[in-house]
């Protein structure tokens, strides 16, 4: 009796042993399964095709647009004298803008009372010149007589005294001299002339083209449309060094300050068009050149318009709101579009047949895994599965089945009181 105590007491430990396993386990799937609430809602897995989208809004605008921009002119800064009204309709040749030209003015005063000097100084040049050309070209002619003169009483040497002979041989080549030394004078003061001269007509030179600059400085100031369309203004972007997030730049406006070189106005071709939207950093893996666009202007209810992504830019913008530049090509002009109308815009970035797919809201994802809550006997089970891709409503996926019930919110919440829920209100600093 004895020995048999001790093995009652080892199989009593046991059973015992097995029983609080098997407890832990149940305990342990009854945590894991989430009871079945009426106020948890369901979607079922279904299979088709799924059309991967990305929505963004944009800017419509002229896709070859005439720009003009301020003048490059010497100077500092312009004044905005005449400015067409956003969306004015002009024709070639009228007049979109012009800047205030009193500096211009003033620089063609100054450059043609150059020009007078200049011309006055060449030829008062030119005169002198000639006066002292004539007055050489004198001396010469003198000289050489004297030469002449010279050599003549030297041949009369014969018949006079050798005393005689010997001072008309002095005055000979003193005379040669003289006409050497006029001659070169004259060689030297032809160049210094001429070098004066050039001096002269490189200042006119000078003075005609500053002149002429100052002319076409002034018709600068006048920007005239080369093409029909409506006008489309410019934000002012002058001393905006820092420009905050959200920070929207007025337009150009009559008596504005610009910067040479600024732009000022676009005038859009009405026969090509295009939407200027900034994507966010996530959809750059979805988009690519020529994929079919879906754009509806908001103020044109009713009617889209279809395009092709034309361009994708590069990636700009604070860490947490990165975006990147994506121009949209439309197929086709409407005479109702204007630059600047808001616009919507749907890109079909891929179609896939025959997958399975969810809700968005029904996929969760943490630590790295993605899964959904599948709706068992026993409640929901969280059950891993294989993204395949996603759009802004749908999920693609595989590990699950055609018709399976999936929560399409995670079914713990469900559970907890109201007053527990996490909620906006309770997320929004006091």
């Amino acid at each position: 009796m004895r020995r048999r105590t001790p093995i009652i007491l080892a199989l009593a430990f046991v059973a015992a042993a097995v029983i609080g396993w098997g407890a832990f386990r149940f305990a342990r799937t009854a945590a894991a399964a989430a009871p079945i609430s009426s106020d948890t809602p369901i979607t079922r897995v279904k299979r088709g095709t799924v059309a991967i989208t990305v929505s963004a809004t944009g800017t419509l605008q002229g896709a070859n647009a005439e720009t003009l921009s301020a003048p490059t002119v010497a100077q500092d800064t312009l004044n905005v004298a005449f400015l067409r009204q956003p969306g004015e309709l002009v024709e070639p040749g009228d007049v979109v803008a012009q800047f205030d030209t009193t500096q211009q003015e003033y620089n063609l005063k100054e450059a043609e009372s150059d020009l007078a000097e200049a011309n006055e100084s060449l030829a008062q040049t030119e005169a002198d010149n000639a006066a002292t050309d004539e007055q050489n070209s004198y001396t010469v002619e003198s000289d050489k007589a004297a030469v002449q003169t010279a050599e003549q009483d030297i041949r009369r040497k014969d018949v006079e005294a050798a005393l005689a002979g010997r001072l008309h041989e002095i005055a000979l080549e003193s005379a040669q001299n003289h006409l050497k030394q006029a001659q070169q004078d004259q060689i030297n003061q032809k160049r210094s002339a001429a070098a004066a001269l050039a001096i002269q007509k490189a200042n006119q030179s000078k003075a005609q083209v500053s002149a002429a600059l100052a002319h076409r400085n002034i018709d600068s100031m006048t920007l005239k449309a080369k093409t029909g369309g409506y006008v489309s203004i410019a934000q002012n972007s002058f001393n905006m060094f820092v420009i905050t997030m959200g920070m929207t730049l007025p337009p150009i406006q009559i008596g504005d300050t610009v910067r040479p070189g600024m732009l000022v106005a676009t005038i859009p071709d009405m026969d090509s068009w295009e939407v200027a939207a900034q994507i966010p950093e996530l959809d750059r893996g979805h988009l690519v050149i020529g994929q079919a666009v879906t754009v509806s202007v908001v103020a044109l209810a009713g009617e889209t318009f279809s395009g092709r992504v034309k361009s994708l830019g590069n990636t700009s913008g604070q860490a947490w709101n990165r975006t990147f530049d994506c121009r949209i090509s439309l197929d086709r002009a409407s005479p109702n579009l204007r630059p600047g109308m808001s616009s919507n815009l749907v890109i079909t970035a891929e179609t896939l047949d025959n997958v399975l797919w969810v809700p968005s809201q029904a996929l969760f994802e943490r630590d790295g895994r993605s899964f959904v809550y599948l709706k068992t006997a026993n409640g929901f089970t969280p059950r891993d599965v294989a993204l395949v891709n996603r759009s802004e409503s749908q999920a693609v996926l595989t590990g699950l089945n055609q018709g399976d019930a999936v929560a399409l919110s995670n079914p713990s919440e469900q559970k907890k009181p109201a007053s527990e829920q996490q909620s906006a209100t309770k997320a929004m600093p006091k």
